[in-house]
């Protein structure tokens, strides 16, 4: 079969295109034949070598991709809530040889049966922004009905589903954007939108009861000026791994009585309740992927260039094979 292995460090161009075993899953695996997958800032992170959170887990040569979709091939003699023939997706074990590939083996547990009426190219986008967009909007911001919650980087690829989950617990969604993307979030449900090159959220809003920041920048600014939004007790919720909260922030929050966290830290659901109720959304049609772009896997390299551009919206999606 034919996988994306790098075999050193650096720019899009180290990722080969080679022939290498099909692997075999072990009791507690499945072996799905990949439809689709995407690219995610992460993958292109792994690529150049990783930062303090990811290096220790890398380990050469090594594959890359967080997000699958396909059919189950074969399933290992424990696997009991999945068969062959099921349409699924999900996250693969990590660190592994990643999901830019025709066949992968991964943990059943992580993978769940794909909504109804999409096609593998809107699954393959979905899965791990899904995970992170739902610990920050319902497990960490337990977003109510009636409150107002801010997004920031709302039209990227965790972002956009942060603002539809959001909007689909009934919150009032205000999100930060360029120009060109303010129509696309009110389409997606965001009760308003901010222009980040022109408009200050700092200057416009107050009262927010929870924050979420998903943006790809990294910017301390904007986490103060974050918690000067938030009303008394209010939540922020950052994607943002490799950035522990400092302690000016956390002095700033607790002066409000907010609470702050990155996602994962907390209640953290597992990945089969996550993607469940992800994929109960999509089937009330409350929620949607978003895909901007389709990649051939042999176009992997231009692919990861356009996502490194970080002005993508929704989600790069690599296609494994056609869809039948």
């Amino acid at each position: 079969m034919k996988a994306i292995r790098v075999h050193e460090f650096g720019g899009p161009d180290v990722m080969k295109l080679e022939e290498v075993e099909r692997p075999v899953p072990a009791a507690d695996e499945i072996l799905v034949k990949v439809y689709a997958s995407s690219v995610n800032p992460a993958d292109y992170i792994i690529r150049e070598g990783g930062n303090e959170v990811l290096r220790s887990f890398l380990k050469l040569p090594l594959g890359l991709g967080l997000d699958a979709a396909g059919i189950v091939e074969e399933t290992g003699s424990e696997v009991t809530g999945l068969k062959n023939g099921d349409k699924v997706y999900g996250v693969p074990n990590f660190p592994g040889d990643g999901s830019y590939a025709e066949y992968i083996a991964v943990k059943a547990s992580q993978f769940s049966v794909m909504p109804q009426h999409i096609a593998f190219n809107e699954a393959g986008a979905l899965p791990s922004c899904a995970l992170i967009a739902w610990n920050g909007i319902v497990d960490l911001g337990k977003v109510q009905p009636g409150q107002r919650v801010l997004i920031h980087g709302a039209a990227g690829g965790v972002g956009n589903l942060a603002v539809q989950f959001a909007k689909a617990m009934g919150g009032y969604v205000i999100g930060t954007a360029s120009a060109h993307n303010v129509d696309f979030l009110k389409e997606l449900g965001a009760d308003e939108v901010i222009d980040y090159n022109t408009q200050h959220f700092e200057e416009l809003l107050r009262d927010i009861d929870v924050v979420f920041n998903a943006s790809p920048v990294r910017d301390e600014s904007v986490r103060m000026k974050s918690v000067d939004v938030l009303k008394e007790g209010g939540i922020f919720v950052c994607t943002h791994l490799d950035q522990p909260l400092t302690d000016d922030f956390l002095t700033a929050l607790a002066q409000k009585n907010a609470t702050g966290t990155l996602v994962g830290g907390g209640s953290v659901t597992t990945y089969t309740s996550s993607l469940s109720g992800t994929t109960r959304l999509i089937n009330e049609g409350k929620v949607k992927a978003v895909v901007s772009k389709v990649y051939p896997l042999s176009q992997v390299a231009d692919a990861h260039r356009d996502s490194e551009t970080r002005h993508v919206r929704g989600k790069i999606v690599l296609e494994i094979r056609k869809e039948d």
